[in-house]
């Protein structure tokens, strides 16, 4: 499939981020592209700016805690305000949503109208005549502090394990492990007109070691004692230290199940604390707390696992510093608390977060990839709670994503507009059979529109490729294709249309419970297929596990990943006006890549360059 799961997190990924405290202009070329797209122009602690563009009607929504100010540029609708929310639900912390209102005022809003509406009230775009665009600003005035640890559930937990004993850290078959950290010298570069690193060398200054990442290696580390967490570590002054414990989820604690609960983790360090868990940080606007620094020797709280699995591994990453910084004390880091609380769930199962900053590390290679990646990317998580995710496609006339989760057998949908919204729009998108409980991914897999903007899916357990008539949950289906020359097919994956309107996709049997010795398989090949209005043909069966399906601009060239640990190919072949494939050959070899992962999605930019 296409660069799933870095196209969730990318969506988010465009406003601006800056200080509340500071003046911002945009200049009208800068206004215009957000609208094009419905972007967020500005996003701080005290609010939000988005630059919205809708076309069809919405869900309805509540904002428990931000006051929207509505101001329509062009285009017109019906806007439901008040009333109240049918069928609600909780898709994140002080945000509820709903398919409509019931009762409410209908409000005609044209160009040049301003609509204010309070936090807590109901509101629903029932209708559109459009495309609609307007300005929206969101002003935190719920009486939550922004970026807090609100969405830590507090009160009391069912059960506690206290890190700092013996007793603890077996039950959760844990070491902790320390090492001091450092300051060293580090090669940069100043700032350029924007602000972004690109300016003439500089030097500076890093932490050392960067042992934040999942996979960092503290096998040499020494082991400390649970009890010794108290000891005074460091060097004092200007002192920094890491202490690392990976966790593993029990079946019970304190004689309560585990499973299906949320954890929280607790520490509080002296003086300040960061911490990551299984190799992220996440951070949001104005957040206190959490991952980042809570306060001086200030808890952080923060959930590490929600719909918790007995037997799941967490690594944490706990890095305490002196402080203050600015006369930084004569004592030394130390750690006065560390505990795991067991929790009822306080969300099961996806939902949309407000926009954290999450890790990125670009190794550059070549010195072309400047012109693709800024000296200073930034990547936003906007959901989370999926099992797999896959095959995103951006509705453009709609403004929102689509993506498929094959494990859970449902495609989402999220809508960046507003605070963002995540519900499900179609269940059972690949499979309904009395036997999907045999399939570990009996749902969807890819997804694309067709030249007309119809929604196209690759049915994993259906074995075929469908098309819905319209872009809506209860659509009627037509099927394009199940089967070539009247044995079905494996568990269609990838899929690109042609300009022409010839589709192309792949078709591995990842999608079968067995894979290749599934007795369902009824085709002995993995093939990539074209399908026209001439009917479907088999355009090459090179590959054991063709995914990833992808033209170059010019449409002369159809590129292939293959997902083989034995063989990780990007494949090149020159695409016929018929349909067929000829001359393929390896573009590039991934096949020493090391990890046992393969070749999955793959996409292709507007000057030619792959994203494998």
């Amino acid at each position: 499939m296409r660069a799933t799961r870095l196209a969730i997190a990318l969506a988010a990924a465009f406003a601006a981020s800056a200080s509340a405290d500071e003046v911002h202009q945009f200049r009208r070329p800068e206004v215009d592209a957000a609208f094009a797209r419905g972007a967020p122009l500005l996003e701080n602690e005290a609010y939000k700016i988005h630059a919205s563009r809708r076309s069809e009607p919405g869900i309805a929504e509540v904002h428990e805690l931000d006051t929207d100010i509505l101001y329509v540029r062009e285009g017109s609708a019906v806007l439901v305000t008040g009333g109240s929310v049918r069928e609600p639900h909780e898709i994140a912390p002080h945000e509820i949503r709903g398919p409509e209102i019931a009762g409410g005022k209908e409000r005609a809003i044209a160009p040049g109208d301003v609509v204010t509406v309070p936090h807590g009230v109901p509101h629903w775009f029932k209708s559109v005549s459009g495309p609609l665009i307007y300005y929206v600003v969101k002003v935190t005035d719920g009486g939550r502090t922004a970026g807090t640890s609100a969405e830590t559930p507090e009160g009391e937990p069912l059960a506690v394990v206290d890190l700092a004993t013996r007793e603890g850290v077996d039950l959760v078959k844990g070491t902790w492990r320390y090492h001091d950290a450092e300051l060293v010298a580090a090669k940069h570069r100043a700032p350029d007109a924007e602000g972004q690193p690109t300016g003439k060398p500089v030097s500076t200054f890093a932490i050392e070691p960067r042992a934040g990442w999942a996979d960092y290696d503290d096998s040499k580390w020494p082991a400390i004692a649970p009890d010794s967490l108290a000891q005074r570590r460091g060097n004092g002054r200007v002192s920094f230290g890491w202490y690392r414990i990976a966790v593993e989820v029990p079946d019970q604690i304190g004689g309560v199940a585990t499973a299906g609960r949320t954890l929280v983790f607790e520490t509080t360090v002296d003086d300040y604390a960061e911490v990551w868990v299984d190799g992220e940080i996440a951070r949001g606007l104005g957040q206190r707390g959490g991952s980042v620094v809570a306060g001086w020797n200030a808890p952080n709280r923060l959930v590490i696992a929600r719909n918790a699995k007995p037997g799941q591994r967490i690594q944490i990453a706990l890095f305490g510093g002196n402080g203050p910084l600015s006369d930084p004390p004569a004592n030394f880091v130390w750690v006065r608390s560390a505990r795991l609380e067991l929790r009822d769930a306080d969300f099961t199962g996806p939902r949309a977060v407000a926009p954290q900053e999450v890790n990125i590390a670009v190794e550059r290679i070549d010195a072309a990839l400047d012109a693709i990646v800024p000296a200073n990317p930034k990547l936003y998580k906007i959901a989370e709670g999926f099992q797999f995710t896959e095959g995103p496609v951006w509705v453009k006339d709609g403004g929102y994503l689509l993506f498929s989760d094959p494990n859970a057998n449902r495609i989402y949908r999220y809508d960046p507009a507003g605070s963002g919204a995540l519900t499900v729009f179609r269940e059972h998108s690949g499979y309904e059979g009395s036997d999907i409980a045999e399939y570990g991914q009996p749902g969807s897999n890819g997804l694309v529109l067709d030249p007309r903007g119809r929604l196209v899916i690759a049915e994993h357990g259906r074995h075929r490729i469908g098309r819905l008539d319209a872009i809506a949950p209860a659509a009627d289906e037509t099927v394009l294709a199940d089967n070539f020359e009247g044995r079905r097919l494996n568990s269609p994956n990838d899929l690109v249309y042609r300009s022409d309107g010839t589709l192309f996709f792949s078709d591995p049997p990842f999608g079968l419970p067995r894979f290749f010795d599934d007795p369902r398989k009824q085709l002995p090949w993995s093939g990539v297929y074209s399908l026209n209005g001439h009917g479907i043909q088999l355009a090459t069966k090179d590959l054991s596990g063709p995914n990833g399906v992808a033209f170059s601009p010019d449409e002369k060239f159809l590129y292939v990943t293959n997902w083989d640990p034995k063989k990780k190919v990007v494949m090149r072949y020159e695409a016929q006006p018929d349909g067929t494939l000829r001359n393929g050959r390896v573009f590039f070899d991934m096949t020493s890549a090391p990890g046992e992962e393969a070749l999955d999605g793959i996409e292709v930019d507007r000057q030619g360059n792959l994203y494998v």
